[in-house]
């Protein structure tokens, strides 16, 4: 049994009888001496209780959420994080652990979920999103619109554009978040399992101090070592990017970095301006992504988290087929090699998969580095598009397609 208290201190190592599922036969049968605790202990008092389901339902807890067991029910684990603290950390939580009702339950056990969950993004929509408690004046984590409202990136669609672009077997955007995210769990759980006295509220103490650039105090510096706090660090910076990149938003990765204390700002420009910056894109782009998952829904297409859980009747995709690129058997070795392709500048496509294969495409045809005004000259069209070159470029570095050069050009890699 969990509370909010055992999320973020030290677990108490408290357990708790929970019968749900088993009538009263079945209980004395099967564990008598937990039973006759029950008939003891409890059924006196719910005898006295003019709640006529408390007492015919004596042995059971006066409210068995039959919803969250529904949904918990066969996963391994699920994805938790505390209904009002400080700082906004999610952890995995093994099935058999019962969570207090200040805890909120995800039922995902999907590394990707708790890996964008912990990112810099769901932060920033979860303080906007939720609601304060007044002493204190710590963020409270509403399920209704801090979780239920949030978009997550589509994974299907940008796997599918960075599998068209990526070499066989490389990783795709979720399964790198998805194993940062397990990274990031693995991590701190096992950090604690060595530290007893560790928590993780003294462990993400210490993370902001470090991002502020001050110095830390001595309990600070224990707590840095026991919870190697600098590697947490860098997973949450790695993790971060990745899940920008995923939902294509890598043109905010340099805000976000100057906010942490990565690099340093510009001149005139703050941590607490790069911040703000960063956190107003990001909500901006989060509202009007919120707004057209909610028309697409009403015609009728979801984005299932679990769709097994979800949506269990949904068919399959069928298989893509592979289109076989080899030359024709007929062909010699001495054929004619293809015709290097027309430099005359193409249109710039209208959709964003389009607009990132495309791109993709122009680097890997090219065998010197191209800047940015390289790769815009192989296009045509009006409007602002020259201004999305940047962010794709970015987008493709991340899924470790193109790199950028020594003299600041980009290039592919083969």
């Amino acid at each position: 049994y969990l509370n909010g208290r055992d999320g973020s201190q030290v677990p108490r190592g408290r357990r708790v009888i929970d019968m749900f599922g088993l009538s009263a036969e079945e209980v004395c049968d099967r564990f008598p001496e937990v039973y006759q605790w029950l008939l003891e202990r409890v059924k006196p008092d719910r005898d006295a209780s003019s709640d006529r389901d408390l007492r015919e339902k004596w042995w059971l807890h006066r409210r068995s959420n039959e919803d969250m067991r529904r949904s918990l029910f066969e996963l391994p684990r699920y994805v938790a994080t505390i209904q009002t603290s400080k700082h906004r950390f999610f952890v995995f939580l093994d099935a058999e652990v019962l969570p207090d009702d200040k805890l909120i339950a995800i039922a995902s056990d999907d590394g990707a979920v708790l890996a964008t969950l912990s990112s810099a993004v769901h932060a920033t929509w979860a303080l906007a999103a939720g609601s304060r408690l007044g002493i204190g004046n710590d963020p409270v984590y509403n399920k209704s619109t801090c979780f239920e409202c949030f978009p997550f990136p589509d994974w299907h669609a940008v796997d599918k554009v960075c599998s068209d672009i990526v070499s066989r077997g490389a990783e795709v955007p979720s399964d790198r978040v998805r194993r940062l995210g397990e990274q990031l769990d693995a991590h701190r759980k096992r950090q604690q399992a060595a530290h007893p006295g560790l928590t993780l509220t003294g462990m993400y103490n210490v993370l902001e101090t470090l991002r502020r650039g001050a110095p830390l105090s001595a309990k600070e510096r224990v707590i840095h070592e026991q919870g190697l706090v600098s590697v947490l660090r860098q997973i949450h910076d790695e993790l971060d990017a990745a899940v920008l990149a995923a939902y294509g938003w890598a043109d905010l990765l340099p805000a976000l970095r100057v906010a942490h204390g990565n690099d340093a700002p510009a001149d005139g420009q703050t941590r607490e301006d790069a911040k703000r910056a960063f956190d107003e894109a990001v909500l901006e782009r989060l509202v009007a992504l919120n707004g057209q998952r909610a028309a697409a829904e009403a015609r009728g297409e979801v984005l299932w988290l679990r769709p097994e859980f979800q949506n269990p009747a949904a068919q399959r995709p069928p298989a893509q087929t592979e289109i076989d690129t080899a030359r024709d058997d007929d062909a010699g070795d001495d054929a004619p090699a293809a015709a290097a392709p027309a430099l005359k500048p193409a249109p710039w496509p209208k959709e964003p998969v389009a607009q990132v294969r495309a791109v993709a495409e122009v680097l890997a045809a090219s065998r010197t580095p191209m800047t940015v005004d390289d790769i815009a000259a192989r296009f045509s069209s009006r409007g602002p598009w020259k201004k999305r070159l940047p962010a794709l470029l970015e987008m493709l570095a991340a899924v470790g397609r193109v790199e950028r050069s020594a003299d600041a050009g980009w290039r592919f890699m083969h």
